[in-house]
Order: C-alpha cells, then structure tokens, then sequence
C-alpha cells in the first residue's frame, strides 16, 4: 500500500546541507552557538533583519481568506455607500468615512476585460487591501481573458497562490510565466516558493539559472547568499556578498552581514571599518551604534565605545532596542570589571524586555558569584524556560546542582545543554564527572546498607552500567 504525502510538506529525513530546519547541516564554515548567538531553529543570528523572514504569515487557510483588512487598521472594511447611488458607479465611490473602493460590489468580470484598469486595480487590492480571494478572482478572470498568453497575470496568480499556503501551485504559475518570459522578480518568487517548501539546494540551483541569464544581477547573489547564511555555511555567504559589494558597493545588507561575520569571528577592528561605512553612507539608527559601540570596545578604543551606545539609546524607537542596548552596556561593564554596574544594566534590560532570556541567565550568574543560589536558580529556570535552544541556562543548572549534590537534576539539565549545544566541551566533561559518581554511588548501593540509595539513582542505572565497562579508562 503507498502512502501518500501532502503536496506541501516536506519530509524530515532530510540529508545534510539540503534542509533548513535541521540546524548544523550546513557543510563548512557553520559559526558555533559558543561565539555566536542562534535562533530557536538553530540559524546563526544574522546581520541585517529581512522582512521576508519577520513578517507574520497566515498559519491556516480560514486566516489567509478570512474578511479583507486595510493598510492603517486590522477591522474590517464596512460598506458606506448609501441606496440612492447606481450600482455600477457605488463601488468606485470615494467617501471620507468609508473604503476607497468597495470591493463586494465590484464586476471583477467587467474590469477583467480592461486590461490596463484590471492591473491597477489589482494592484490597489492585493497590496493596499489584502484582500487575497478577490485578487486572485481577478487575475483569474484577466489570465483568461488574455487566452493566458500574458505571463504578468500568471506571476500575479502565484502571488495569490503563495499567499494563500498553496506552494504548489504557485510553483506551476512561476514556471509557465518563465517559459513565457525571463524576469528576475519571476526567479525571486519561485526560490521564496522552494524555501517554504524547505527545498535551498533547489532553490540555490534556480538562482544559479538566473544569473546565467541575468549576469551580474545583485538580487539574485544577495538571494544566494542568504541561504548559505540560513544553512550556517558562513564561509561561502560571505563570498558572495563580497561579489554582491563587487555589483554594488552601496548595498546595505551585504556591508551589515560581511561585518557580523567579521565581529563574530574574532576580527572587531574590520567589523568597524564596515559599520562605519554604513555610518558614511546616511544610514543613522539604533542598530549600527550598537554595534559600532560592541566593535569599539572589542577594539579596545573605549573613547567611542559609551558615546556610541549614548546615541543608540537615544535613537531606540522601541522597548526591544533600548534592551538591546542595556544588556550589550551590561557585557561591557562586565569586561570592565564593575559587576555592580552590569547588574543595573541587566535588570534595566528586564524592564524594558521582560522576556529577555540572556539577561536573566546573565543575572542569574552574578547572583551565583554573590552566593544567592535559589535567586540564580529561579533565573535560570526562568531563562531556560524562555529560551530552551540557548545551552547556557541549561549548563549553569547542571553546574548549580551539582555543587548542591543534585546530581538528578544537573543531569537532566546537562542532557539538555548537550541537545542545544552537541560540541560543548564543558558540558561532555560534566556528564562525565557525573557518569562516574553516578557509578561509584551504584557499586556502593549493591551493598546491604545502602540499598536505599538506589531507588533514588534508578534513573542513571542505563547510563551506570555502560560506565561500568568504560571507567577504566575514562579516569
């Protein structure tokens, strides 16, 4: 008997180097969660925030077709239109109080034979009211309309398709619309297809096409690089945003990820000169004085470093970044050596952002160094709670436990860092140590007397019985 699969999934034994949602499988260069910060699927922290992967998509299909919705509110339009106008003109009143089209009474057969007007009007729908059942109505009508000969209506069908979860068939509109005529944005639209499908080694292949027909083409490089980036092969990203810099010298998420790349991998001062360059070319916000703060004091040119993050608190718009801020001024006053100032920077960061899990795991160790041990370990619970990809809460509740003689407890937590953070050399060597008193607890309750200890240990008998075998030459 087959089994059938649903057309818009993927399946989970996935090889290496071609899924991305199995962190760790890209080959080379992939950045550790050690030096620098991932995400809850695994992907290193970028250097620029793209829309395309922060923008809220519709889960279901009812969220995706549910009641149009406006660009400047989430009600509902309401019909304003009163009885005594025609029906033909009603829908294209403009009333001060009301929509600027009322869609539920437009003729879309109509405007479907005006192919200049059905554009427009498709434009005004799909992007100003979101309405995505009525664009696609539309463009179905225009596509036959025009013997679906016109390869821009197909594009705009897929659109419609992609926006509604149906990757499938926007994949079909793409590719005819292709054969009909090369365009770039055509290209682009596909590989999003292939990336929600998890499919980048197609998707890597597609944009390969494209460049041999569109040489030189800095959207379709950028695109490339952006998959080596979300499959953590760092190395080559990092090539082609340098050929993206060759195209255009002035692109703006090539310098912000080349100079990431370059903080993250030890070298702060070449970080610098690229933020700086960002600073040259007009770009003045919150997120690159944090950052040049981060490379000056890294750089040891600590005249810049507080003005910096000065400016950046200043330009925060949100909440978000003033935290970010707060808690990037605590690791400075950490590496200053004033614990008591990295303190206040971190509960700052709290106030700003209650779910900040780096500041709580940060607090939580400076609560460790003053001897507070429930305060640190209620932090820690707290941070791994909020974030259980991060391996730190869950290493330093191993640590805290195991000083106190909790040895369940700081082995289940260090299985738990071993999961987020597999190559942790500290996290083996606590496993080990515990292994082995684990070990010795179990050949000491075999006795008569301390048969009661090992109803407390039966959960390590497994793992005491294979270290019975290894003991030899593990110590």
């Amino acid at each position: 008997m087959r089994c059938l699969e649903p057309e818009n999934t993927s399946f989970d034994r996935n090889g290496p180097g071609t899924s991305l949602k199995l962190p760790g499988t890209g080959q080379g260069g992939g950045p550790s969660p050690a030096v620098r910060p991932v995400t809850q699927s695994g992907r290193p922290i970028t250097g620029f925030v793209r829309p395309s992967t922060q923008g809220g998509r519709p889960s279901t299909m009812e969220q995706a077709i549910r009641t149009p919705r406006t660009a400047l509110t989430a009600r509902p339009i309401t019909s304003a239109s009163g009885g005594y106008i025609r029906p033909g003109t009603a829908s294209m009143l403009t009333n001060p109080d009301g929509p600027f089209i009322n869609l539920s009474r437009l003729n879309l057969t109509k405007y479907a034979q005006k192919p200049k007007l059905a554009k427009a009007l498709f434009e005004y729908i799909f992007h100003h009211e979101n309405d995505i059942k009525n664009a696609l109505d539309l463009a179905a009508l225009a596509t036959e309309h025009a013997q679906f000969k016109d390869w821009w209506w197909k594009v705009q069908i897929g659109k419609c398709y992609y926006r509604l979860g149906l990757y499938r068939e926007a994949e079909k509109q793409f590719k005819s619309a292709l054969k009909q005529q090369d365009m770039v944005d055509t290209f682009l639209y596909l590989a999003k297809v292939y990336l929600r499908l998890d499919q980048p080694v197609t998707a890597l292949n597609l944009f390969k096409q494209g460049l041999e027909r569109f040489p030189g083409e800095v959207t379709l490089i950028c695109g490339i690089a952006r998959i080596y980036e979300e499959m953590n092969n760092i190395s080559s990203a990092a090539e082609y945003y340098k050929d993206v810099l060759k195209q255009d010298n002035t692109h703006v998420e090539a310098i912000a990820c080349i100079g990431s790349n370059h903080f993250y991998s030890d070298q702060p001062e070449i970080a610098l000169r690229f933020y700086r360059r960002l600073l040259q070319m007009g770009v003045y916000n919150c997120q690159l004085f944090n950052n040049l703060g981060l490379c000056c004091f890294y750089a040891q040119q600590y005249d810049m470093t507080l003005s910096s993050f000065e400016r950046a608190l200043f330009l925060a718009e949100n909440e978000e970044e003033t935290a970010d801020v707060w808690y990037n001024l605590g690791h400075v006053a950490v590496g200053i050596g004033d614990l008591n100032l990295a303190y206040q920077c971190f509960k700052l960061t709290l106030v700003n952002n209650n779910d900040y899990a780096e500041a709580y795991n940060n607090l939580a160790v400076l609560e460790m160094r003053k001897g507070h041990t429930e305060q640190a370990r209620a932090l820690l619970q707290t941070a791994s709670s909020l974030a259980p990809h991060m391996y730190e809460p869950h290493f330093n509740i191993a640590i805290l436990s195991e000083k106190v003689g909790d040895l369940q407890r700081s082995y289940t937590a260090a299985q738990k860092s071993e999961e987020a953070f597999p190559g942790h050399v500290d996290t083996q060597q606590l496993l080990k140590h515990i292994y082995y008193f684990a070990t010795l607890i179990f050949d000491r309750a075999n006795s008569a007397p301390y048969k009661w200890i090992r109803l407390y240990y039966t959960f390590l008998s497994g793992e005491c019985m294979k270290i019975e075998r290894e003991k030899d030459y593990m110590y």
